[in-house]
């Protein structure tokens, strides 16, 4: 009852919407612009608009933009169609570099100065060349702060802002792909040591958090386009003829399905694989090790992630559940609202609608 007092107080107090600066996401991918802006009444978050612009191929590559006028226009009309010129955006996972360290000092200039000392142990990159931003874990039996940290190159974040300022939209925060996602899939409060899976169109991204936390990521290099080749193959349609068969029939084992499955199961498997090894060595560190809690549940989340079957099939490999992401799980209640957009798509929006929701959950 406190908690709900606190968040109706916090909305009647909230300043007036003509000065508040809004809630609102835009993660930038090889597929396109995806952006959300949030609104906040008395009974909790609400979307309140979306957008998709889909970006031509090639114009943002392996987490780095390439064509530069496509990726600007393509911002211009995300922002414009939810109303917003401020924002949170996404740096790629594709090009991050998870740490961590225990470093001496009191407090966050002193730890910081001591990871800089130590950078170039951690990061393959020269510290001059890296900008880097960490969380911290608590004291070690030494004293020394456990630290959790994050770096890019410099050149990256420099080219993010470029194009977003050319795009006219104030970036407020710059955030990892990984590190929103987790915010917006788990509840507000809940430290349990998840597996996140982000299936995209041409990558799948893998996350173990723990204490809502990122600690290990990677990118995969095949996606949920993959998928659809297999399908266009086998049967000769068209892609998007493709796409609506690998939504309807998935990876579903049916009498006469046979051929099919077999097709898709061949670059399924592909996933599943990378998957499960990345996780068996998390698992023995932390049961053999104790040095982590073991992963408990998977969340599926991404564009391409409500295939059917999906879950349950790796489920069936890895052993433990796994769950399509509820990416409005820290909205008002369904009792009161219903999202705006269909859930598989809003699979899409996981990593977009946690960079909002930063202003309203600061810590991951």
């Amino acid at each position: 009852m406190a908690f709900v007092l606190t968040e109706r107080v916090r909305a009647l107090l909230a300043p007036p919407q003509y000065i508040a600066l809004p809630l609102a996401g835009i993660d930038l991918s090889t597929s396109g612009v995806k952006a959300v802006r949030l609104i906040e009444d008395v009974d909790g978050l609400r979307l309140a608009a979306y957008a998709e612009v889909r970006l031509p191929p090639g114009a943002f590559s392996f987490g780095e933009v390439v064509d530069r006028g496509a990726v600007v226009e393509a911002l211009v009309a995300a922002s414009e169609s939810i109303g917003v010129s401020a924002a949170n955006v996404s740096l790629p996972e594709s090009k991050s570099y998870l740490f961590e360290m225990a470093v001496p000092g009191t407090d966050k200039d002193e730890w910081r100065t001591a990871i800089e000392q130590h950078l170039d142990e951690v990061v393959p990159l020269p510290p001059a060349e890296t900008v880097f931003d960490f969380v911290t874990l608590g004291r070690g039996k030494d004293g020394d702060m456990n630290v959790a940290g994050v770096g890019f190159a410099r050149r990256i974040v420099e080219s993010t802002l470029a194009v977003f300022d050319d795009a006219g939209i104030e970036v407020r925060a710059l955030e990892g792909e990984m590190f929103a996602c987790a915010r917006a899939l788990l509840p507000k409060g809940d430290e349990s040591t998840v597996l996140i899976i982000d299936v995209g169109k041409t990558t799948t991204k893998m996350s173990i958090v723990a204490r809502r936390i990122p600690r290990f990521t990677t990118t995969i290099s095949i996606g949920g386009h993959a998928l659809t080749l297999a399908v266009q193959k086998y049967f000769g349609v068209t892609e998007a003829e493709a796409r609506k068969v690998k939504y309807e029939r998935g990876i579903v084992s049916t009498p006469g399905n046979e051929e099919y499955l077999a097709a898709m199961l061949s670059t399924v498997s592909a996933i599943r694989e990378e998957i499960a090894q990345r996780l068996g060595y998390w698992q023995e560190r932390a049961i053999e090790g104790g040095q982590h809690e073991p992963v408990s549940k998977v969340f599926l989340v991404g564009g391409n992630a409500s295939t059917r079957g999906f879950p349950e099939y790796l489920e069936n490999a890895l052993r433990i559940p796994v769950v399509s992401g509820d990416v409005f799980t820290n909205f008002v209640s369904r009792d009161e609202w219903i999202p705006p957009v269909s859930y598989n798509e809003s699979l899409a929006y996981g990593t977009s609608i946690g960079l909002a929701l930063r202003d309203h959950i600061p810590h991951v």
